[in-house]
């Protein structure tokens, strides 16, 4: 055992998420890693004249949380510089929010922000919106995105700018979705958001002082919320040159790992093979672009998931027949992943769709028979998996990358109601059956897609499987409830093992780095559904502070 101590943690109940040892009255820190694990008498004698000593008055301690899927970038642009709506918002509650913020800017500048529900996203693509968001914007461009960030709504000005009119061919990969009478609706599905987004991103000076300025906005948000590693599920390399940067000057207080788009993303950026080419020069220690991401599907609710069943027919206007379409082939997928293992690189595929997931499943299981077990491969988002796929994740080695946060009774679970047959709906995010499977369940918020990403939401969700909010009735598909030391499992040694950091994080034990949090409860201590409350007093990065809340 080492002789001395920089900090040592004690008169606390550590929870350490090591199997061998689940708990401890302290723990000692040296070089930002940590060095023993145990009694307070036994770590206490590691203490010198020079050790910082934490004495946290028997609060629970437990390893810095993991985020596996998240968009620190946009997230934090959001927080930082747009307008934040919630997808609960009602119509007029949108309008009045864009008619104030369009009030406090400059001539020309775009009003962006987020996220719109579903439902009102439906209503209107079906026409009669673009007159009330144009009057609320006053002559600025407008740009909203919806709750899944796969669509946006714009209103007229925006259309000018980009150029769309009536009889505008659609970009590959997207729609301009005009209403029953030909005319444009404003709402703009996949890749022709990226128009949208492009022609506005164009229009902001100082682009990348703004970035910085939305990373360190992020990291601040996640760090108050105890998560102190992340993976950007979809990284540009002007992403990855802001992070290098924070970490080339002592600033960046999680580890993120990267995910980097095969092909065009919603934002402006090179993609694929450029892509791979040039993200290794924005390694450091705590940026690892390691990952490359793969879009298998859209999003349920506008039916551009790759389903095995057919959507639910609202009418003549739509093909019973209808599935949706996977952006990719069996081939194309096989070819993708067969270039992340030439490349050493891990894959997050996009699969919204029990379609999909198969899809994904069953290129996983080609690629697996030539390569043997290779990188890390994770399904994202496994809202829907046919119950004969669920088996396959484990001996595919498969990560299962959820999302607890959406899918308790909400307003976009409403939604994919109202287009995913019944028999599939109900089975929606089989948490129980994969990890009974013994696949490796992950967990991600996906912020911004959901508005802020408190993993506390999450674990509650996990257990309760309804939601936090008691005005929400209801639960989702109650029998596959995880029990909290799995739900805890899920956000920290499974995604620190799915993001390749398994030896480095997600457990307090000596050899990993020094990432804690204190709590002002024990988790084990409070009925599931008042986890949400739970406040993270301390959040320690490298045994370093990054987060008092009395601050």
């Amino acid at each position: 055992m080492p002789q001395h101590a920089d900090l040592i943690v004690t008169n606390a109940v550590v929870y350490t998420c090591d199997l061998a040892q689940e708990w401890a009255e302290a723990f000692a820190v040296a070089d930002g890693e940590i060095i023993a694990v145990g009694n307070a008498a036994d770590i206490g004698a590691l203490s010198t004249s020079e050790t910082e000593v934490v004495d946290v008055d028997g609060r629970m301690v437990m390893p810095g949380l993991c985020d596996v899927h998240t968009h620190l970038g946009s997230g934090g642009m959001q927080a930082a510089w747009e307008l934040s709506l919630l997808p609960t918002d009602t119509l007029d509650e949108i309008l009045a929010k864009v008619r104030d913020r369009a009030a406090s800017l400059a001539p020309g500048e775009w009003v962006v922000g987020g996220v719109i529900g579903s439902p009102i996203l439906e209503a209107a693509a079906k026409g009669g919106f673009l007159q009330a968001l144009d009057e609320a914007g006053a002559g600025h461009p407008v740009l909203l995105r919806d709750e899944s960030w796969h669509n946006r709504l714009i209103n007229s000005r925006a259309l000018e700018i980009i150029g769309v009119e009536k009889g505008t061919p659609d970009p590959e990969g997207g729609k301009y979705v005009l209403d029953a009478h030909g005319e444009l609706t404003g709402v703009l599905q996949e890749l022709a958001s990226k128009v949208a987004e492009d022609a506005m991103a164009a229009s902001v000076e100082n682009p990348e002082e703004r970035l910085r300025v939305a990373f360190r906005t992020a990291l601040r948000m996640v760090n108050s919320f105890g998560i102190t590693a992340a993976q950007d599920a979809a990284i540009l390399e002007h992403n990855l040159r802001a992070l290098a940067d924070l970490d080339d000057k002592g600033e960046l207080t999680a580890w993120v790992v990267g995910s980097l788009p095969s092909r065009p993303f919603f934002e402006e950026g090179a993609v694929g093979e450029e892509l791979y080419a040039v993200a290794g020069n924005h390694r450091r220690t705590h940026v690892r672009p390691d990952f490359i991401k793969l879009f298998l599907d859209g999003v349920p609710m506008t039916r551009t998931s790759a389903m095995l069943s057919p959507y639910i027919c609202h009418g003549d206007h739509e093909d019973p027949d209808f599935k949706g379409e996977p952006y990719l082939s069996l081939d194309d997928v096989v070819k993708e992943l067969e270039r992340c293992c030439e490349l050493g690189l891990g894959a997050k595929l996009h699969c919204a769709g029990d379609g999909s997931v198969r899809l994904a499943l069953d290129a996983i299981e080609r690629v697996r028979k030539t390569r043997g077990d290779g990188p890390i491969f994770q399904i994202a988002h496994v809202v829907y998996v046919d119950p004969e796929d669920i088996p396959r994740f484990a001996p595919l080695g498969v990560v299962a990358d959820a999302s607890p946060y959406i899918w308790f009774p909400s307003v976009i679970q409403d939604s994919c109601a109202n287009q995913v047959p019944g028999a599939t709906f109900e089975r929606s995010f089989p948490c129980r059956d994969l990890v009974d499977s013994g696949a490796l369940l992950a967990a991600g918020s996906d912020w911004p897609v959901v508005p802020l990403p408190n993993p506390w939401f999450g674990i509650e969700t996990l257990v309760t499987r309804a939601n936090p909010d008691p005005a929400v009735p209801g639960e989702l598909n109650p029998a596959q409830r995880l029990s909290l030391p799995e739900a805890i499992a899920v956000f920290t040694r499974n995604p620190a093992k799915a993001m390749g950091l398994g030896d480095k994080i997600g457990a307090i034990q000596p050899g990993r780095s020094a990432d804690f949090i204190v709590l002002n409860h024990n988790l084990f201590e409070i009925e599931p559904n008042t986890i949400h409350q739970t406040q993270v007093l301390a959040t320690y990065f490298e045994g370093r502070q990054v987060y008092d809340s009395a601050a």
